[in-house]
């Protein structure tokens, strides 16, 4: 058995030696800094015990239908996470990657699944950050017919704390034309959702393959950050990135305490949390 000391090691020595960085992040990443990965049912709840009582999962709460149903409903959950994520400040983890990202004069990119924007917030490019299911920090019509727009600097939606559905008024989109104006909701790709309006992570997927494009052919390193396999979004793409590299030192290190299998003999597995694997792979840099 490989000590992990050693496979720590390896990880700074193959970071060290890349040409260009990837970083691919699941809800994992933000734990350190006190947000929650809503890790199945039991995690979900922990997070929001309200939603237990009325034995609703993410994947239903999560859900477009209820803009339609009942919006004080759904923007009390979104409100709730909005402000969450608003004040949340990104832990020292962050800053190692920006460094990292730093000393290879800032070739890299990150794909992630997180909506709170805290890659942005701790300083990383706008326009080499992947969103792959959308921000909160960006609104859109509930019918995905409206352009999308940044959430303002004012806003801010008012929530029971017992019920947890917000109090009116509710976010509104602009007025269209025809001076109508209709329910706003995040700009978030949600289970079962035929309305989201990717245009804008479209664009950031486009800056992306023309990067990878132009680096693919490089030894470079994908460091993946608790990402899971309830949505295995991230994971696969983890693996197809480094399947599409074309030089002998490409791979990948997964740093999840759980889910953290990989494939091959060249790509490493932590099973530790965030920040403690970041701390220690920068110790030996």
């Amino acid at each position: 058995m490989v000590l992990p000391e050693l496979l720590i090691k390896n990880a700074a020595h193959i970071i060290k030696n890349a040409k260009a960085i990837i970083i691919t992040a699941g809800a994992g990443m933000g734990v350190d800094s006190g947000l929650p990965d809503f890790r199945g049912p039991e995690g979900f709840w922990r997070a929001y015990p309200p939603y237990k009582n009325k034995g609703l999962t993410l994947p239903d709460v999560a859900n477009p239908e209820w803009f339609e149903k009942d919006p004080e409903f759904a923007w009390g959950f979104y409100g709730q996470r909005y402000h969450l994520y608003s004040s949340t400040k990104p832990h020292a983890g962050f800053q190692i990657l920006k460094n990292w990202s730093n000393n290879m004069k800032n070739n890299y990119f990150i794909f992630t699944s997180n909506v709170d924007g805290q890659f942005q917030k701790a300083g990383f490019d706008e326009n080499r950050v992947v969103e792959c299911h959308g921000s909160i920090h960006f609104l859109q019509s509930i019918d995905g017919s409206s352009n999308i727009w940044s959430v303002p600097d004012n806003f801010n939606v008012e929530i029971d704390k017992d019920s947890l559905k917000a109090k009116p008024p509710l976010p509104m989109s602009p007025k269209d034309e025809y001076n109508k104006s209709q329910l706003a909701r995040p700009n978030i790709l949600m289970f079962g959702d035929y309305y989201w309006n990717s245009e804008r992570t479209d664009i950031q997927h486009q800056r992306f393959d023309s990067w990878f494009h132009s680096i693919k052919h490089e030894p470079f390193v994908v460091i993946e950050i608790g990402a899971g396999l309830y949505v295995p979004t991230v994971q696969m793409q983890t693996e197809k990135l480094v399947e599409l590299g074309n030089h002998k030192d490409t791979c990948y290190i997964r740093i999840n305490p759980r889910e953290n299998k990989v494939d091959g003999t060249k790509n490493i597995s932590l099973p530790m949390g965030t920040l403690q694997a970041l701390e220690k792979i920068e110790g030996y840099m």
